[in-house]
């Protein structure tokens, strides 16, 4: 019986092993060069003053002072006390709000890829990487905020209410029976 399948090895040249590994080496650095070529760009967060606590999640609303800059050092934009939704700012600025916590202090680079793209809007130009000065204040869910917001209206009815009663002239009368005639005696009928 005669196998068909067997090939005999031929022995390899001198200096063959040195050029395998070699072209194995450039075939990995190549790999590499490729892999780190098309990994997505990522935001850049540096803390400048660390804050405590958790981070926020995409449901939260942030209240943040921050500063907005082109990589020229142009300033953009800038704002204090500003609330924001997570959902609701470039892909970005919400993967940078994501990794901060309260009371903290955060130096962002934003990639263009993450930012406006190819797109210029207001001053800032198309493909322009973002840098941003965030200072976060405080966060809370949406649903936290909206009552904090009904208990406010509420004391402040409250008090205006309180107001109007501590307003009024002495001797007047107050209360459910403050217009009604008086009797005899002086007392509501």
């Amino acid at each position: 019986m005669t196998e068909i399948t067997r090939v005999p090895l031929q022995p390899l040249a001198k200096g063959s092993k040195t050029k395998l590994w070699l072209a194995a080496f450039v075939a990995v650095a190549l790999g590499g060069g490729v892999a780190a070529a098309v990994r997505p760009q990522l935001v850049d967060v540096q803390t400048l003053r660390a804050g405590a606590g958790t981070n926020p999640t995409p449901a939260d609303v942030i209240l943040i002072n921050y500063v907005g800059k082109l990589s020229n050092g142009t300033v953009f934009d800038q704002a204090q006390r500003v609330p924001a939704q997570m959902q609701g700012v470039i892909p970005g600025f919400a993967k940078a709000l994501a990794q901060t916590q309260a009371g903290g202090k955060y130096l962002v680079h934003i990639p263009a890829k993450l930012a406006y793209g190819d797109h210029a809007q207001g001053p800032i130009p198309a493909n322009s990487d973002l840098t941003f000065e965030i200072e976060v204040l405080q966060f809370a869910n949406r649903a936290e905020l909206e009552a904090q917001q009904r208990m406010m209206e509420q004391i402040m009815r409250q008090q205006a209410a309180g107001k109007g009663a501590q307003g009024a002239p002495q001797g007047a009368p107050q209360g459910p029976d403050a217009g009604a005639p008086a009797g005899p005696d002086g007392a509501p009928q």
